[in-house]
């Protein structure tokens, strides 16, 4: 009975002294961890608070580019730029306060731009790409350009930090990186006054060529769109396998060529069937042999 009593004297002794000995160690750690708990809620107030203050920095930055009448492409690209350089400066400043050397926060910095040069080298073409974009101005916010690497058109809507937005006229946005835009050659429709409308039509060899000149210079001297002031004419350009090939050339402005190119197709057809000009279109004969 007496050894018993003993070993659970001993036991309870050796469970004292564990628990002292953990009691202790956290103890120890305790100042620690809440000094770092207590930088962790600093910290994530201070980034709420420097999140609302970039916000505010990046809406007085833009009021000023609208009152300066800055182009809003440009205005797009500088804020994104500027709103790129806050973060980082952002993120330096929170690793500091949470207890980070400045050597090392720099360091870090220095390394991390050594590791994203290498890994988004393409980004980084796109930001440079936009910095030519942006300085060198082969077109502004609300021109209409064609890209000729792969064909995209449409209306610019903005230039961001990578791309450049385009509208196209069935409503699609099209999102094309800056260093395609900046390195492909491309046409800015928008960048003259006026546009000339080029388009062909064919009639039959047996048609008058004249009563069809007539008509089509009718048609072109009573639209609206068609600047009078303008030459406009009816040329025969070429003697097809199928007819005689007619191409109509007339002086509109860019906002108004596909309203009045559709237009004035739809009219040609109308009064070529009046005044009876055929219309060749390719046609197939089956003679059957018995």
């Amino acid at each position: 009975m007496e050894e018993i009593a003993q070993s659970t004297a001993d036991a309870i002794v050796e469970n004292a002294e564990e628990i002292n000995q953990f009691t202790q160690y956290f103890q120890g750690k305790l100042p620690g961890a809440l000094d770092f708990a207590l930088k962790l809620i600093i910290v994530a107030i201070l980034f709420f608070i420097c999140r609302k203050l970039i916000k505010i920095i990046l809406k007085i930055l833009e009021r000023s580019f609208e009152r300066a009448e800055m182009e809003t492409a440009s205005a797009h690209f500088t804020l994104s730029v500027i709103q790129a350089i806050l973060y980082v400066i952002l993120a330096a400043i929170l690793a500091t306060c949470l207890g980070v050397s400045g050597a090392s926060v720099a360091a870090l910095l220095g390394s991390m731009g050594v590791g994203v040069v290498l890994a988004l080298r393409e980004s980084l073409s796109n930001i440079a790409g936009g910095f030519i974009l942006l300085f060198m101005k082969p077109f502004v916010s609300g021109d209409y350009i064609h890209e000729d690497s792969n064909g995209n058109e449409g209306t610019v809507v903005r230039i961001d930090l990578f791309y450049t937005t385009l509208l196209t006229v069935d409503n699609r946005t099209v999102c094309i990186p800056n260093g395609i835009m900046a390195n492909s050659s491309l046409t800015n429709i928008s960048k003259q006054d006026k546009r000339q409308l080029r388009e062909k039509v064919c009639i039959s060899y047996r048609a008058d060529i004249e009563e069809a000149r007539q008509v089509l210079m009718k048609i072109l001297e009573k639209d609206v769109s068609v600047l009078k002031e303008e030459k406009f004419e009816v040329v025969v350009e070429n003697l097809g396998d199928h007819g005689v090939l007619l191409g109509w050339h007339a002086w509109v402005k860019p906002q108004d060529y596909f309203p009045a190119k559709w237009r004035i197709t739809e009219e040609i057809k109308y009064q070529f069937d009046e005044k009876g000009i055929d219309i060749p279109y390719q046609q197939l004969e089956v003679s059957i042999r018995r």
